[in-house]
């Protein structure tokens, strides 16, 4: 009987730790769509310990809905609703690409940077962390396909905003993908110019640009 008793309060347990996570990723979710636009700076981590690999910079998008323009280690990407455009400064080329709606649902891309939970995970509630005095709840989450690359998400939400704050992606070959945004804008004054490639311009300024078929 007591063993009953306690299968049963693990059980009821989990199950308030996986309800308590979904309110708050439905929280987050609804916030962030209820803002036009989106601005976000952000420094990002890659660590292997076993590869010796360890790299760090920094970055910078705006979104609205599924649109995007983000720079990114010297690389400038913008999806339009339709194509996404790869324009590589140093190498005065330009790569256009339709956009990939059969990505694994686990693929963290900037269209989806800030809802990508909402699909293809189970989740439940991580540790509480006070960072640089704010309270940020992580909560983690678990791929659904067993052949996802990932181990798991700590996806870390500012319990005051109700921002996402911090992702941390945890790789089954060992590798530590860290992002922290440092400032989160919203409802920015943006033309949607921003989001749209201009090829006279980079025709104009001898880029190669090319489109695979």
């Amino acid at each position: 009987m007591k063993k009953l008793t306690f299968f049963a309060f693990v059980f009821i347990s989990t199950i308030g730790f996986s309800q308590n996570a979904k309110t708050l990723l439905n929280e987050v979710a609804q916030k962030v769509k209820s803002y036009d636009n989106i601005y976000i700076e952000f420094q990002h981590k890659l660590d292997n310990s076993d590869a010796n690999i360890h790299q760090e910079t920094k970055g910078n998008a705006t979104l609205k809905g599924d649109l995007y323009h983000f720079n990114y280690m010297g690389i400038e990407q913008l999806f339009d609703g339709k194509k996404v455009y790869m324009i590589i400064h140093e190498d005065e080329e330009v790569i256009i690409k339709q956009a990939d709606n059969q990505q694994d649902a686990t693929t963290l891309t900037p269209s989806k940077f800030l809802t990508f939970y909402e699909k293809g995970f189970t989740y439940k509630m991580d540790a509480l962390k006070n960072i640089k005095g704010r309270e940020i709840q992580f909560v983690k989450l678990i791929p659904i396909d067993s052949n996802s690359e990932l181990k798991n998400i700590l996806l870390g939400i500012d319990n005051g905003t109700k921002h996402i704050s911090k992702v941390i992606q945890n790789g089954k070959d060992g590798t530590i993908t860290t992002l922290t945004i440092s400032k989160f804008a919203t409802n920015q004054s943006i033309s949607n110019k921003l989001f749209t490639f201009d090829l006279e311009k980079f025709d104009s300024k001898g880029y190669d640009i090319t489109e695979p078929k």
